[in-house]
């Protein structure tokens, strides 16, 4: 073990953001009760967390320079990489139709109960789909405030921005990508691992690792290695997702018991079972995707992805495609001691129990 004080990095990216939402607090304050109650829904919404897209940027700048010159100004730019993941959330849960979000309302559900509460006019569903959309699209917008006001200067901000920019074109692109899979009600294996790259692998690790060594400066061919480890890394941390979506234990996932089949999200796992199952098994589990399902229907489709062996064979890529990143971490030419973090990031974002 390295002697990297994991928790007390998460602790700084949560300073980091507590201190900058208490400034748009106070910018937005002439606006009143409505908007004191959006600003406390972003507080919510960035409260917690593995923090997984901060530490492969902060590692990501300390592997190119292993001396950052000024710390706080580097904690501040990694947080604002969660300001964009909370953004996904949010809009992601409102996409889906989901209830809930890490054991609490999911956003759209909170101000709709909300407006329900208060006994306003309009449609209550309707207002919650607005603040939610309207929440996401602000902390959409402060992530990139954030990153530009970090602290360091405008020249090393400047080509973290490019790929910010980047990264922000990828992720809304791949979860349109996904929402037109769900529509179709398919997707062969290819497909579903375009949605899963676009989606959340290249920004969930890659290009947070791109952003934080793009703040020291990289060399393009560092930046290349750095892909090597981060995009079949960010694959196996999706795929991970996937089966924590199916398998997970609602009481630590804080979500409901086969939250993803209920969603009827056409992952990998999904894609996998649906070739390998018995015509039988496989024609149940297209048509109950995305219905209303009881914990015993879900536990019989779990069975039929189980006996599948699609259950097996994802666990085998995570196991594969982690190694495979680690090997290119090896060979990369990056600080050593930012090396040995970054694998202890894999092993924690491949190993995961939420």
């Amino acid at each position: 073990m390295t002697g990297w004080d994991s928790a007390g990095f998460r602790a700084g990216i949560q300073s980091a953001l507590d201190a900058f939402i208490d400034e748009q607090a106070a910018t937005l304050a002439p606006l009143g009760g409505d908007a004191s109650r959006l600003v406390r829904e972003a507080r919510t919404s960035v409260s917690g967390g593995k923090r997984f897209r901060a530490a492969f940027c902060y590692w990501g700048h300390r592997a190119v320079r292993p001396a950052p010159a000024d710390e706080t100004a580097l904690v501040r730019a990694c947080a604002s990489l969660e300001l964009l993941h909370a953004s996904a959330l949010v809009h992601d849960d409102y996409m889906d139709a989901s209830d809930t979000r890490r054991g609490r309302p999911a956003t759209h559900r909170l101000f709709e109960a909300e407006h329900g509460e208060a006994g306003w006019r309009g449609d209550p569903e309707q207002y919650g789909a607005a603040a939610a959309i309207l929440l996401g699209d602000l902390l959409l917008s402060w992530s990139d405030e954030l990153l530009r006001r970090c602290g360091l200067p405008f020249a090393e901000v400047a080509p973290a921005l490019e790929v910010f920019d980047r990264c922000r074109s990828e992720v809304i692109a791949g979860q349109f990508l996904d929402v037109s899979v769900q529509a179709r009600g398919r997707a062969d294996v290819e497909t579903a691992m375009t949605v899963l790259r676009y989606k959340s692998a290249k920004y969930s690790i890659e290009r947070p690792l791109h952003i934080g060594a793009a703040l020291a400066g990289a060399s393009p061919e560092t930046m290349a290695q750095l892909s090597s480890f981060g995009l079949p890394l960010g694959e196996a941390f999706q795929l991970r997702d996937d089966l924590l979506g199916v398998f997970g234990d609602p009481a630590t996932t804080g979500k409901p018991a086969g939250d993803d089949l209920i969603e009827g999200k056409r992952t990998v796992l999904v894609a996998l079972a649906l070739d390998t199952a018995s015509p039988a098994d496989a024609a149940l589990l297209d048509r109950s995707l995305g219905t209303d399902l009881s914990e015993d229907q879900v536990a019989v489709l779990r069975e039929i992805i189980d006996a599948s062996g699609a259950h097996a064979q994802v666990e085998e890529v995570i196991g594969s495609l982690g190694d495979h990143a680690v090997t290119a971490l090896d060979k990369a030419d990056l600080d050593d001691a930012a090396r040995e973090v970054l694998r202890e990031l894999a092993s924690a974002a491949t190993q995961r129990v939420v």
